[in-house]
């Protein structure tokens, strides 16, 4: 890949009559909006028409689950080009027409008739994911916010952390009254008006751009010297790639690699079958449906406190602790059976670090290796992450198949909760708590 030499942004807006709003919470509150609709239609919609179109295509649960895992393979593998897109020139354009796109093939995946138009739909939907969801709203929010970075990643988590809990019973209620085709077409037009506009009319990359600090009007930006730590002093390469070369060596980065990686192919696992589990031990749709979605609403309350927690223990330490109460939580689906209590009781366990992780890591990873290319090195991250967990959904949707149960499926998920508990406090820097500005210590341990 050719290095980008020049930011092509546009000239900072001089100084003058400035909004009593920072522009920075305008961008927060568009991207909370356009996330709880892009995760809702984008990502876990599919849980709910996984039934209806494998009965109507005759498809398996492997075959289904393996249209998913291209489309997380997809994500992943754009997320180094789209972080580094970001880095250079912003977010308008690339997000503005990301969710477009998105729109036209959701509307495309309602007219699929065979497997392989299913798995190429996926793939362009992949494809549009990684512009849309949340690495690069991070981005956007880390470059806007320091001392506020924190309660700015909280609020787009908050509102997002629904996004589950609408789209499964508004979906389920769709494919019902309309059919799963006509549904999708809906959820289409939907996610073409609510998420395109607002990403071209409130986007910016960088406050300078509009001639303020980070954070706001206040004068209180960040030292420079404190905002370009993504990289080692003696080391003379600056610029992105040498940024996500470094973070890549170090120690730190290949645990929580590995600790996000685990914990992410237990939640794919869990947002993609537990549904049809739920349904396989007598539970009707409609409970099936709404029990899933509430995995959303709970990680909201994973993330409130993991935000309040993280303030006096170290970031690392709460997030692992949760991690480890999931893998606990797959005791209790294994034994619950057709009861409603014990599987509602999983979804408290496991949904209160269902999100846990998407406000650690970006948190993490500013904070341990900068703020100068973080979206590059996310991208990086994610790109490994990806590679890891892909094979999560499809791999569960063979065993089921294979063995006629979800047993094995479950082992395996409390067992990867198990490993990135671990993972991640292998690779925690030093103890250090929270701040208000969501990073943790720049230093480096090992």
């Amino acid at each position: 890949m050719t290095e980008v030499t020049q930011d092509r942004r546009p000239a900072p807006r001089r100084p003058g009559r400035r909004s009593p709003v920072f522009h920075g919470w305008r961008i927060v509150a568009v991207l909370a909006f356009t996330e709880t609709v892009s995760w809702g239609v984008l990502y876990y919609a599919f849980a709910v028409f996984q039934v209806p179109m494998g009965a109507e295509l005759g498809l398996s649960s492997a075959q289904l689950t393996g249209a998913f895992s291209v489309a997380v393979l997809m994500t992943g593998v754009a997320g180094v080009w789209v972080g580094r897109w970001l880095d250079v020139r912003g977010p308008r354009g690339l997000m503005t027409a990301g969710a477009a796109v998105s729109a036209l093939l959701v509307a495309a995946w309602s007219q699929v008739q065979t497997a392989a138009g299913l798995y190429l739909v996926f793939a362009g939907i992949g494809l549009a994911r990684a512009t849309v969801l949340y690495e690069p709203a991070f981005a956007v929010i880390i470059r806007w916010f320091d001392r506020q970075r924190a309660n700015a990643l909280l609020a787009v988590t908050l509102v997002a952390g629904f996004a589950s809990t609408i789209a499964l019973p508004t979906s389920n209620a769709l494919a019902e009254a309309l059919g799963w085709r006509d549904a999708l077409l809906v959820l289409a037009a939907a996610l073409a008006v609510l998420t395109a506009l607002p990403h071209w009319l409130v986007l910016r990359r960088d406050p300078g751009d509009l001639g303020v600090h980070p954070d706001g009007a206040d004068g209180a930006a960040t030292p420079p010297a404190r905002r370009q730590q993504a990289h080692p002093p003696e080391d003379p390469r600056p610029g992105l790639r040498a940024t996500a070369s470094w973070a890549a060596r170090q120690p730190a980065f290949r645990w929580y690699t590995a600790a996000f990686a685990s914990q992410s192919a237990a939640v794919i696992i869990v947002a993609v079958h537990l549904v049809p589990f739920l349904r396989e031990q007598g539970h009707t749709p409609g409970f099936a449906a709404t029990a899933t979605g509430a995995l959303g609403a709970l990680s909201v309350t994973g993330r409130l406190v993991l935000t309040g927690a993280a303030r006096a223990v170290p970031v690392a330490r709460v997030t692992a602790a949760m991690f480890a109460i999931q893998g606990s939580s797959v005791l209790v689906l294994a034994l619950a059976g057709s009861s409603q209590a014990g599987a509602l009781a999983f979804v408290l366990l496991f949904g209160i670090g269902f999100g846990v992780g998407t406000v650690a890591r970006p948190a993490l990873l500013a904070g341990t290796f900068g703020v100068t290319g973080y979206a590059t090195t996310s991208g990086l991250m994610v790109l490994l992450i990806t590679l890891a967990t892909t094979l999560g959904p499809v791999v569960a949707g063979v065993a089921r198949t294979a063995t006629g149960t979800y047993t094995i499926v479950l082992l395996a998920v409390g067992g990867l909760c198990v490993v990135a508990a671990v993972s991640l406090l292998r690779g925690a820097p030093a103890p250090q708590p929270l701040s208000s500005t969501g990073a943790v210590s720049p230093r480096l341990r090992g």
